[in-house]
Protein backbone atom coordinates (compact mmCIF):
# COMPACT_ATOMS: atom_id res chain seq x y z
CA UNK A 1 0.00 0.00 0.00
CA UNK A 2 3.01 2.57 1.09
CA UNK A 3 5.17 1.54 -1.80
CA UNK A 4 2.07 2.34 -4.32
CA UNK A 5 1.38 5.92 -2.38
CA UNK A 6 4.80 6.53 -2.71
CA UNK A 7 5.21 5.59 -6.40
CA UNK A 8 7.59 2.63 -5.30
CA UNK A 9 5.71 -0.09 -7.13
CA UNK A 10 6.11 1.28 -10.41
CA UNK A 11 9.55 1.28 -9.95
CA UNK A 12 10.31 -2.33 -8.79
CA UNK A 13 7.90 -3.79 -11.32
CA UNK A 14 10.29 -1.24 -13.93
CA UNK A 15 13.02 -2.31 -12.39
CA UNK A 16 12.11 -6.16 -12.79
CA UNK A 17 11.30 -5.87 -16.41
CA UNK A 18 15.04 -4.00 -16.57
CA UNK A 19 16.33 -7.32 -15.18
CA UNK A 20 14.75 -9.56 -16.82
CA UNK A 21 15.72 -7.74 -20.33
CA UNK A 22 19.56 -7.40 -18.85
CA UNK A 23 19.07 -11.17 -18.30
CA UNK A 24 17.61 -11.88 -21.77
CA UNK A 25 20.38 -9.84 -23.30
CA UNK A 26 23.06 -11.26 -21.62
CA UNK A 27 21.45 -15.07 -22.48
CA UNK A 28 21.70 -13.54 -26.42
CA UNK A 29 25.40 -12.17 -25.97
CA UNK A 30 26.67 -15.35 -24.30
CA UNK A 31 25.24 -17.19 -27.33
CA UNK A 32 26.89 -15.08 -29.85
CA UNK A 33 30.05 -15.64 -27.94
CA UNK A 34 29.41 -19.26 -28.44
CA UNK A 35 29.12 -19.20 -31.63
CA UNK A 36 32.29 -17.12 -32.27
CA UNK A 37 33.93 -19.47 -30.56
CA UNK A 38 32.29 -22.27 -32.45
CA UNK A 39 33.44 -20.58 -35.39
CA UNK A 40 36.81 -20.25 -34.54
CA UNK A 41 37.77 -23.98 -33.64
CA UNK A 42 35.86 -24.65 -37.03
CA UNK A 43 38.10 -22.89 -39.00
CA UNK A 44 41.17 -24.30 -37.04
CA UNK A 45 39.58 -27.79 -37.87
CA UNK A 46 38.82 -27.09 -41.55
CA UNK A 47 42.77 -25.89 -41.32
CA UNK A 48 43.88 -28.95 -40.28
CA UNK A 49 41.82 -31.28 -42.57
CA UNK A 50 42.38 -28.70 -45.84
CA UNK A 51 46.34 -29.58 -44.69
CA UNK A 52 45.86 -33.48 -44.43
CA UNK A 53 43.56 -33.21 -47.61
CA UNK A 54 46.43 -31.85 -49.30
CA UNK A 55 48.67 -34.18 -48.20
CA UNK A 56 46.72 -37.12 -49.18
CA UNK A 57 46.10 -35.63 -52.56
CA UNK A 58 49.79 -35.23 -53.30
CA UNK A 59 50.31 -38.73 -52.31
CA UNK A 60 47.64 -40.16 -54.31
CA UNK A 61 49.02 -37.81 -57.53
CA UNK A 62 52.28 -39.35 -57.11
CA UNK A 63 51.15 -43.29 -56.79
CA UNK A 64 48.63 -42.64 -59.90
CA UNK A 65 51.62 -41.06 -61.40
CA UNK A 66 53.54 -44.37 -60.82
CA UNK A 67 51.22 -47.00 -62.27
CA UNK A 68 49.12 -44.79 -64.92
CA UNK A 69 49.89 -46.02 -68.70
CA UNK A 70 52.03 -48.82 -67.84
CA UNK A 71 52.14 -51.93 -65.25
CA UNK A 72 55.84 -51.14 -64.34
CA UNK A 73 56.11 -48.39 -62.11
CA UNK A 74 58.91 -45.81 -63.08
CA UNK A 75 60.80 -44.14 -60.27
CA UNK A 76 64.03 -41.27 -60.19
CA UNK A 77 67.07 -43.42 -60.52
CA UNK A 78 68.00 -41.02 -58.30
CA UNK A 79 67.29 -38.07 -55.67
CA UNK A 80 70.01 -36.01 -53.23
CA UNK A 81 69.44 -32.74 -51.55
CA UNK A 82 72.24 -30.38 -52.89
CA UNK A 83 73.75 -27.18 -50.62
CA UNK A 84 76.90 -24.82 -50.69
CA UNK A 85 79.50 -26.23 -52.45
CA UNK A 86 77.77 -29.37 -53.45
CA UNK A 87 74.99 -27.20 -56.00
CA UNK A 88 78.61 -25.48 -57.73
CA UNK A 89 79.70 -29.05 -58.49
CA UNK A 90 76.79 -30.25 -59.77
CA UNK A 91 76.39 -27.24 -61.96
CA UNK A 92 79.93 -27.20 -62.67
CA UNK A 93 79.30 -30.46 -64.06
CA UNK A 94 76.31 -29.82 -66.10
CA UNK A 95 77.96 -26.64 -67.20
CA UNK A 96 80.58 -28.61 -68.47
CA UNK A 97 78.86 -31.27 -71.20
CA UNK A 98 78.93 -29.60 -74.74
CA UNK A 99 77.22 -30.69 -77.97
CA UNK A 100 78.97 -30.37 -81.23
CA UNK A 101 75.20 -31.06 -82.55
CA UNK A 102 73.86 -27.06 -81.73
CA UNK A 103 70.30 -28.49 -80.72
CA UNK A 104 71.84 -31.79 -78.94
CA UNK A 105 71.15 -30.37 -75.82
CA UNK A 106 67.83 -29.56 -73.77
CA UNK A 107 66.93 -27.07 -71.42
CA UNK A 108 63.25 -26.23 -69.94
CA UNK A 109 61.96 -24.58 -66.52
CA UNK A 110 59.26 -26.49 -65.64
CA UNK A 111 56.51 -24.33 -63.84
CA UNK A 112 54.17 -26.62 -62.89
CA UNK A 113 52.68 -30.55 -63.68
CA UNK A 114 50.20 -28.91 -65.90
CA UNK A 115 52.53 -27.04 -67.76
CA UNK A 116 55.35 -29.13 -69.59
CA UNK A 117 56.53 -27.87 -72.89
CA UNK A 118 56.04 -30.30 -75.60
CA UNK A 119 59.68 -30.44 -76.41
CA UNK A 120 60.04 -32.12 -72.88
CA UNK A 121 57.06 -34.03 -73.26
CA UNK A 122 58.36 -35.34 -76.78
CA UNK A 123 61.54 -36.59 -75.20
CA UNK A 124 60.73 -38.23 -72.44
CA UNK A 125 57.68 -39.75 -73.01
CA UNK A 126 56.61 -42.37 -70.35
CA UNK A 127 59.01 -40.60 -67.89
CA UNK A 128 56.79 -37.44 -68.56
CA UNK A 129 55.59 -38.48 -65.29
CA UNK A 130 58.68 -38.10 -63.51
CA UNK A 131 58.85 -34.36 -64.78
CA UNK A 132 55.33 -33.17 -63.49
CA UNK A 133 56.50 -34.96 -60.22
CA UNK A 134 59.66 -32.69 -59.93
CA UNK A 135 58.02 -29.60 -60.81
CA UNK A 136 58.55 -26.67 -60.51
CA UNK A 137 62.07 -27.75 -61.53
CA UNK A 138 64.62 -27.18 -64.42
CA UNK A 139 64.74 -30.11 -67.06
CA UNK A 140 68.34 -31.09 -68.54
CA UNK A 141 68.91 -34.01 -70.99
CA UNK A 142 71.07 -34.46 -74.37
CA UNK A 143 70.10 -36.00 -77.01
CA UNK A 144 72.06 -39.10 -76.56
CA UNK A 145 70.42 -40.65 -73.12
CA UNK A 146 73.66 -39.58 -71.21
CA UNK A 147 72.37 -36.96 -68.49
CA UNK A 148 68.42 -36.77 -67.79
CA UNK A 149 68.08 -35.14 -64.74
CA UNK A 150 65.55 -32.21 -62.86
CA UNK A 151 66.84 -29.79 -60.67
CA UNK A 152 64.54 -27.53 -58.52
CA UNK A 153 65.92 -23.50 -58.57
CA UNK A 154 65.27 -21.85 -55.17
CA UNK A 155 64.47 -18.55 -57.66
CA UNK A 156 61.92 -20.05 -60.20
CA UNK A 157 62.93 -17.93 -63.96
CA UNK A 158 60.63 -17.71 -66.74
CA UNK A 159 59.17 -20.52 -67.86
CA UNK A 160 61.18 -21.41 -71.16
CA UNK A 161 62.86 -24.60 -73.07
CA UNK A 162 65.55 -25.20 -75.89
CA UNK A 163 67.81 -27.62 -77.56
CA UNK A 164 71.41 -26.00 -77.99
CA UNK A 165 74.63 -27.00 -77.59
CA UNK A 166 75.29 -25.95 -73.60
CA UNK A 167 72.75 -26.38 -71.29
CA UNK A 168 71.65 -23.15 -69.72
CA UNK A 169 72.02 -23.37 -65.71
CA UNK A 170 72.04 -19.40 -64.65
CA UNK A 171 74.11 -19.14 -60.92
CA UNK A 172 71.31 -16.95 -59.33
CA UNK A 173 68.85 -19.46 -59.65
CA UNK A 174 70.13 -21.72 -57.53
CA UNK A 175 72.94 -19.80 -55.36
CA UNK A 176 73.00 -16.64 -53.72
CA UNK A 177 74.32 -13.87 -55.28
CA UNK A 178 74.66 -9.89 -55.25
CA UNK A 179 73.57 -7.87 -52.37
CA UNK A 180 69.73 -9.15 -51.07
CA UNK A 181 67.74 -9.54 -47.85
CA UNK A 182 66.43 -12.80 -46.59
CA UNK A 183 63.85 -12.83 -44.00
CA UNK A 184 61.92 -15.51 -41.62
CA UNK A 185 58.33 -14.53 -40.61
CA UNK A 186 56.69 -16.40 -38.14
CA UNK A 187 53.46 -15.07 -36.10
CA UNK A 188 55.65 -15.01 -32.96
CA UNK A 189 59.07 -14.44 -34.94
CA UNK A 190 61.00 -12.80 -37.23
CA UNK A 191 64.24 -12.44 -38.43
CA UNK A 192 66.27 -10.57 -41.46
CA UNK A 193 68.96 -10.55 -42.85
CA UNK A 194 71.16 -8.49 -45.30
CA UNK A 195 73.59 -10.83 -47.76
CA UNK A 196 76.48 -10.35 -50.07
CA UNK A 197 76.27 -13.95 -51.33
CA UNK A 198 76.13 -16.56 -49.55
CA UNK A 199 78.04 -13.89 -46.65
CA UNK A 200 75.68 -11.97 -43.90
CA UNK A 201 76.46 -8.52 -43.32
CA UNK A 202 73.23 -7.44 -41.20
CA UNK A 203 70.77 -8.54 -38.94
CA UNK A 204 67.78 -7.79 -37.36
CA UNK A 205 65.40 -9.98 -35.16
CA UNK A 206 62.85 -9.94 -32.44
CA UNK A 207 60.36 -12.40 -31.24
CA UNK A 208 56.52 -11.48 -29.38
CA UNK A 209 54.94 -12.52 -26.71
CA UNK A 210 51.90 -14.69 -28.60
CA UNK A 211 49.48 -16.99 -26.86
CA UNK A 212 49.50 -20.46 -28.12
CA UNK A 213 45.91 -21.42 -30.14
CA UNK A 214 43.51 -23.40 -28.06
CA UNK A 215 39.82 -24.40 -27.69
CA UNK A 216 37.92 -24.41 -25.14
CA UNK A 217 34.75 -22.27 -25.84
CA UNK A 218 32.34 -19.72 -24.71
CA UNK A 219 33.47 -16.54 -23.15
CA UNK A 220 36.74 -17.62 -22.30
CA UNK A 221 37.53 -18.93 -25.85
CA UNK A 222 36.59 -16.16 -27.65
CA UNK A 223 38.67 -13.30 -25.67
CA UNK A 224 41.90 -15.23 -26.01
CA UNK A 225 41.32 -16.00 -29.73
CA UNK A 226 41.24 -11.59 -29.84
CA UNK A 227 44.01 -11.14 -27.82
CA UNK A 228 46.13 -13.76 -29.83
CA UNK A 229 45.33 -12.09 -32.93
CA UNK A 230 46.04 -8.36 -31.68
CA UNK A 231 48.98 -9.93 -30.58
CA UNK A 232 49.77 -11.52 -34.37
CA UNK A 233 48.80 -8.21 -36.30
CA UNK A 234 50.99 -5.79 -33.76
CA UNK A 235 54.12 -8.43 -34.28
CA UNK A 236 53.26 -8.82 -37.83
CA UNK A 237 52.91 -4.63 -37.77
CA UNK A 238 56.68 -4.29 -36.38
CA UNK A 239 57.86 -7.06 -39.31
CA UNK A 240 56.49 -5.00 -42.40
CA UNK A 241 58.02 -1.77 -40.85
CA UNK A 242 61.45 -3.60 -40.52
CA UNK A 243 61.24 -5.15 -43.87
CA UNK A 244 60.14 -1.79 -45.74
CA UNK A 245 63.17 0.13 -44.10
CA UNK A 246 65.71 -2.38 -45.25
CA UNK A 247 63.98 -1.97 -48.61
CA UNK A 248 64.05 1.66 -48.70
CA UNK A 249 67.54 1.77 -47.21
CA UNK A 250 70.41 3.77 -49.29
CA UNK A 251 72.44 0.96 -50.00
CA UNK A 252 69.88 -0.91 -52.85
CA UNK A 253 69.22 -4.28 -52.78
CA UNK A 254 68.82 -7.16 -55.96
CA UNK A 255 65.88 -8.70 -54.28
CA UNK A 256 64.25 -9.32 -51.18
CA UNK A 257 62.72 -13.16 -50.17
CA UNK A 258 60.67 -13.94 -47.65
CA UNK A 259 60.17 -17.50 -46.20
CA UNK A 260 57.58 -18.07 -43.05
CA UNK A 261 54.30 -19.72 -41.98
CA UNK A 262 52.10 -19.77 -44.64
CA UNK A 263 49.47 -18.25 -42.48
CA UNK A 264 51.26 -15.02 -42.27
CA UNK A 265 52.89 -14.77 -45.46
CA UNK A 266 50.15 -13.08 -47.32
CA UNK A 267 50.79 -10.15 -44.78
CA UNK A 268 54.62 -9.23 -46.15
CA UNK A 269 54.14 -10.54 -49.63
CA UNK A 270 53.67 -7.17 -51.51
CA UNK A 271 57.07 -6.40 -49.65
CA UNK A 272 59.17 -9.43 -51.41
CA UNK A 273 60.34 -10.64 -54.85
CA UNK A 274 59.86 -14.27 -53.74
CA UNK A 275 58.41 -16.07 -50.91
CA UNK A 276 58.17 -19.28 -49.66
CA UNK A 277 56.76 -21.49 -47.07
CA UNK A 278 59.68 -22.55 -44.00
CA UNK A 279 58.78 -25.02 -40.74
CA UNK A 280 62.36 -23.22 -39.49
CA UNK A 281 61.60 -22.13 -35.28
CA UNK A 282 64.15 -21.05 -32.31
CA UNK A 283 65.69 -18.04 -31.42
CA UNK A 284 65.52 -15.74 -34.74
CA UNK A 285 69.26 -15.76 -35.54
CA UNK A 286 69.58 -19.68 -35.06
CA UNK A 287 66.17 -19.78 -37.01
CA UNK A 288 67.35 -17.85 -40.21
CA UNK A 289 70.36 -19.15 -40.41
CA UNK A 290 67.84 -23.00 -40.76
CA UNK A 291 65.67 -20.88 -42.98
CA UNK A 292 68.59 -19.85 -45.10
CA UNK A 293 69.79 -23.02 -45.08
CA UNK A 294 67.02 -24.95 -46.68
CA UNK A 295 66.13 -22.18 -49.08
CA UNK A 296 69.18 -22.23 -51.17
CA UNK A 297 68.70 -25.74 -51.34
CA UNK A 298 68.60 -27.95 -54.67
CA UNK A 299 66.72 -30.74 -55.08
CA UNK A 300 68.48 -33.30 -57.98
CA UNK A 301 66.66 -35.88 -59.69
CA UNK A 302 67.69 -38.61 -61.79
CA UNK A 303 65.44 -39.06 -64.49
Amino acid sequence: MIDRLLGRAELKERIEELAEEKRHLERRAEAEEERRSDAVADRQRAEERVNELEHRIESLEERLERTEGTEESIEFRRVSDLRGSRVADALGRFRAVESGDPEGLLTAFVPDGDAVPSSVAEWFGDRTRLVRRAAPAVVVADDTGAVSAALSPPIAPEPFDRWSDRFRLDESWFRPAGRFAFALVRSDTFALGVYEGDERVEFEGFTSDVKEAHSKGGFSQGRFERRREGQIDDHLKKATAALSEVDASDDPLDRTIVVGERSVLGEVRHLADTTDVSDATGKPREALGDAFRDFWTTRLRAI
